[in-house]
């Protein structure tokens, strides 16, 4: 079906424009963020076979909606003019890329700056734009950034690191591009100078990576990888239940007495090991080793639901770890529509995300499914004011792929 190409008015970004160029998770999914709240977004891909997401069976339907497809090279001469011509009247340039290589084709800061001085640029690469040359030139994938930032050291087992999956490094980098940008952008509406960002994605996961980190470098204190449970504290973690596992995150004073009263611990309460004033049951106390023991042991006698139910009655943090049918099928994540059908580009339909978080008065919405390849390249390039006869000159040289050509 033909897809519509102007976008409607909605969103908390409405007027916003993004042009972004990059493959998979973390930059084109800062993108589809933005275009969910209002933003009007281009997408460049290349002109071989386009962002590898294309490769996925459903995942892209969710990741590349409300996006127009241009299929460009933008490193040769008539594909920087093309690029310039794209991004002139835009709010937001989005690149990912290994290291500086823009800057080596000649796609500076200064180069994009010369036709829209207001543009805020963002650089997305694994470690950075300058720096180490080994290390800013290295190919960076999820878990490999995740694994040079230490994430990977922190989790998994005494025996075993373990990734952070699926994808974490990449959506929260997503996230990291969303907020920078968009901070970025209001500085731009109080000085008129655009800004370039250099998002090196091993920083955000130190950012979030150095809760413990930071014991270790003030004290020299290190945490062993605590596996399904939690580094220092007792009743954090992944339990085992008769049917099941929850997820227990125990801290707090009558959240305490009650547990250790529960499990049939109550006579440790209030003494001088345990003070009716204890918030926290650390790993490292007097009978640590005996809750943990008794708390495993009796949970495998109760049914998980049961669990949470009472446990949440009582200001413990509690929750049934959910499979994916548990998930679709609970009547909260109903009631607030987390999961909507939309209709493919070919008519088909398919499930997926709804927009997050729920603006009260300017919500997000969908208004296009994801395009074919080159599928907007005309009506891009004509929107930046090229001719059918240059447009066409651009197919010919291979600087561009019009999708309905191939």
């Amino acid at each position: 079906m033909a897809l519509p190409t102007d976008k409607p008015s909605f969103g908390v970004l409405d007027g916003v424009k993004v042009v972004y160029s990059a493959v998979e998770i973390a930059a084109p999914t800062a993108a589809a963020v933005m275009a969910e709240w209002g933003a009007d977004v281009t997408w460049i891909e290349n002109v071989w076979t386009g962002d590898s997401m294309r490769d996925t069976a459903w995942v892209k339907e969710m990741e590349r909606r409300n996006m127009r497809s241009i299929s460009m090279n933008p490193f040769t001469e008539d594909g920087k003019e093309a690029l310039r011509a794209i991004v002139k009247d835009a709010d937001i340039f989005i690149e990912s890329s290994k290291g500086p290589m823009y800057a080596r084709k000649g796609i500076t800061d200064e180069f994009l700056w010369e036709i829209n001085p207001r543009l805020v640029i963002v650089h997305v690469s694994g470690f950075g734009q300058w720096g180490d040359d080994e290390q800013i030139n290295s190919a960076a994938y999820d878990l490999t950034v995740a694994a040079y930032a230490g994430i990977i050291a922190q989790n998994g087992t005494t025996d075993q690191p373990m990734n952070i999956s699926p994808y974490l490094g990449d959506y929260i980098n997503s996230l990291m591009i969303v907020s920078s940008a968009l901070a970025a952008l209001h500085r731009v509406g109080v000085t008129g100078e655009g800004e370039s960002i250099d998002m090196a994605m091993y920083e955000t996961l130190l950012r979030v990576g150095t809760y413990y980190m930071m014991d270790f470098m003030n004290a020299g204190i290190s945490y062993p990888r605590p596996g399904a449970r939690h580094q220092n504290l007792c009743g954090i973690g992944v339990y085992e239940c008769a049917d099941g596992f929850i997820g227990l995150c125990l801290y707090g004073v009558p959240q305490n007495k009650y547990l250790l009263e529960t499990i049939g611990l109550g006579h440790l309460w209030g003494t001088e090991e345990y003070p009716e004033d204890t918030s926290a049951l650390w790993l490292n106390g007097p009978k640590a080793e005996l809750i943990q023991e008794t708390l495993e042991a009796y949970l495998k006698t109760q049914s998980k639901h049961d669990v949470q139910s009472d446990f949440v009655a009582h200001r413990i943090a509690a929750q049934v770890v959910n499979e994916f049918p548990d998930i679709l099928a609970a009547d909260h994540v109903k009631q607030r529509e987390c999961f909507i059908e939309w209709e493919k580009a070919d008519g088909e339909r398919v499930m997926g995300l709804n927009t997050f978080p729920k603006f009260s008065r300017s919500p997000g919405a969908f208004w296009r499914p994801m395009p074919a390849l080159g599928e907007d390249t005309r009506d891009v390039l004509a929107r930046a004011g090229y001719s059918a006869e240059e447009i066409a000159r651009l197919a010919e040289t291979g600087t561009v792929k019009i999708a309905d050509e191939d």
